[in-house]
């Protein structure tokens, strides 16, 4: 026959079995200990109060830290979706990480593979300042920041982590500030109506 669990204040403390220092209550498990043993009808809490407070202190504790644990792997899962995301993406265009500026846009030599590969002749950003662009350059960049800038719905501007994403970098191969907001991409896309308007201006002329 099994036999009955004895009573805690008949056993040796477990702390101190294990060579360990005994934790003392914080003020507030103190006041909830005294609140247990007055509902109790008690006029002082006893050992089983205290070792109750002390009990939830623990739970507490490991129910937080499996909650930090939980959003840690969110965060990291998130992570590498958008990872794979990138990846996906460049390879659906056929473009090496080689062949793609880490600022935004392309290198030379992605420009050289597009031409390879589909016989599009890519040119380098417009980034001179607008008072020095040809009509011809003006068009370009305009047609360019209307294009990517101007649509009624923008792709994401910034990843999971918060970073540019690709979408958004271009704007740095066309001399441009790196747009994280949808109201900075729209100004981008007035920019380039401006310059379109000039550029057309420019070609009314005899």
């Amino acid at each position: 026959m099994a036999r009955a669990p004895r009573a805690p204040w008949k056993r040796a403390n477990p702390r101190k079995r294990a060579g360990k220092a005994s934790k003392h209550l914080t003020p507030a498990q103190k006041s909830a200990a005294k609140t247990r043993a007055r509902r109790a009808g008690r006029r002082y809490p006893n050992l089983v109060d205290n070792m109750r407070m002390a009990a939830k202190k623990t739970t507490k504790a490991k129910s937080s830290k499996a909650k930090s644990s939980k959003s840690k792997s969110a965060k990291t899962r998130k992570r590498k979706s958008a990872k794979r995301g990138v990846k996906k993406t460049a390879r659906k265009r056929g473009i090496s990480a080689k062949e793609k500026d880490p600022r935004g846009g392309l290198t030379a030599a992605g420009r050289k593979a597009f031409a390879r590969k589909q016989g599009a002749h890519l040119k380098p950003g417009v980034t001179k300042p607008e008072s020095e662009m040809t009509p011809q350059e003006m068009r370009r960049k305009g047609s360019w920041a209307v294009r990517f800038y101007g649509r009624a719905k923008l792709p994401p501007l910034v990843d999971a982590r918060g970073k540019p994403t690709r979408h958004a970098l271009s704007a740095h191969a066309w001399g441009e500030p790196v747009p994280k907001t949808v109201a900075a991409a729209r100004r981008i896309a007035a920019k380039g109506e401006r310059l379109l308007a000039r550029y057309h201006r420019a070609k009314a002329k005899p």
